[in-house]
């Protein structure tokens, strides 16, 4: 049974020989080619060759300069925009009918770059961002899909994912997040009209997923941590969006998950409620704050996918440590479990991370499941 298989068998409530051992390795094997860190042994490697080495299932279609993205932005040919670049900063201007948004970019040591002033200042450039919603589509690409998925092969089901909810856009991508907290306290009425707009130009890419109809796992990018959002806002803006955009992919016979990769104790509640099949990225203890019996305890029949913390795989904690948490996961959770690390292998760990990565791999592909399921 090939890593595809499996992927799609978890999903399906199926059982899968062994278990499916799906990290997300990109992060640290590109940073390590960048700076000619790699190892000897995989210094010649392709992305694709270091996945078949340790024997491990990929995830996504596209990142770190992989493959193109599924998920296109376009603007109305009224949306003005211009860039003005040098090594070190970028400024980009978008022109809209109430006046610019500006967004300041730096580069960073590792070639990256970092936003560090965010277009919407305050409540005196929503006309601006509600108008250039207005005017945006997100829409879904095909072709870029499906090179995605013959880049991936039968190393695992081809995913990808979709924007984040209006919230989640709002406090991570378009505003400082205290400037955002103040004007969804003050004026709640008018970021819920620009919440409105946000949503609205996801239509077309909801739409032309369903009608596609060959995408059969996508997660909700969202990056949860519930020092990003009280549980009242959860439930007024998150749940919603999730019910209405999870549920149109459910419809369609769509499986989903949710990356929640922050601090989640105070939703812990919410959790086996959720519109989706699976829960990326939950991270325990030490590095996260809930243990691993507190996740099994709440998130019902949902798939847990990853849940081993990434700290593990640095310096500090020892392969026994690793071992164990690995073996608590998997008496736990599976079968509905997709083992990774939540939520990739840091990138700056030394070569014993890939170490324990080989560990868990051949412990996942000799692991003898009994199971009354």
């Amino acid at each position: 049974m090939t890593f595809k298989q499996m992927n799609l068998r978890v999903f399906e409530g199926k059982l899968i020989p062994g278990v499916l051992f799906q990290p997300r390795l990109e992060p640290w094997f590109v940073w390590h080619r960048q700076f000619g860190l790699l190892p000897h042994k995989y210094r010649d490697m392709s992305l694709l060759e270091f996945y078949d080495e340790l024997e491990v299932s990929m995830r996504y279609v596209y990142g770190y300069g992989t493959m193109p993205d599924p998920v296109q932005k376009s603007y109305a040919p009224n949306v003005k925009t211009n860039t003005e670049c040098t090594d070190k900063e970028k400024i980009t201007t978008v022109t809209t009918l109430h006046g610019d948004l500006v967004t300041k970019s730096k580069m960073t040591v590792d070639g990256v770059w970092r936003v560090v002033d965010f277009p919407v200042k305050g409540p005196d450039d929503f006309a601006k961002l509600e108008w250039l919603y207005e005017n945006t589509v997100y829409s879904f690409n095909q072709e870029h899909f499906e090179k995605g998925c013959e880049f991936v092969g039968n190393r695992g089901e081809p995913q990808f994912w979709v924007p984040p909810s209006p919230y989640q856009a709002l406090c991570l991508e378009l505003m400082r997040f205290e400037d955002f907290i103040y004007a969804a306290m003050d004026m709640p009425e008018r970021v819920e009209k620009v919440m409105q707009a946000i949503d609205n130009s996801y239509d077309r890419i909801y739409e032309e997923i369903v009608d596609y109809g060959k995408a059969r796992i996508i997660n909700f990018g969202e990056n949860i941590h519930s020092q990003l959002t009280s549980t009242r806002y959860f439930e007024q803006y998150h749940i919603p969006f999730y019910e209405k955009r999870g549920g149109q992919l459910a419809k369609a016979g769509i499986y989903t998950h949710i990356h929640i990769d922050g601090d989640f104790k105070p939703l812990l509640k919410h959790l086996r409620h959720l519109p989706f099949d699976g829960l990326e990225a939950l991270t325990p203890l030490p590095q996260g704050d809930v243990s691993i019996e507190e996740i099994k305890e709440h998130i019902g029949d949902k798939i847990l996918l990853d849940g081993i913390p990434a700290v593990l795989f640095t310096t500090t904690f020892a392969l026994e440590d690793v071992a164990e948490c690995v073996e608590k996961l998997v008496e736990l959770f599976y079968p509905r479990l997709i083992l990774g690390v939540s939520d990739e292998l840091p990138q700056g760990v030394d070569e014993t991370g890939i170490e324990k990565i080989n560990y868990i791999s051949q412990y996942c592909r000799t692991r003898q499941m009994v199971t009354n399921n």
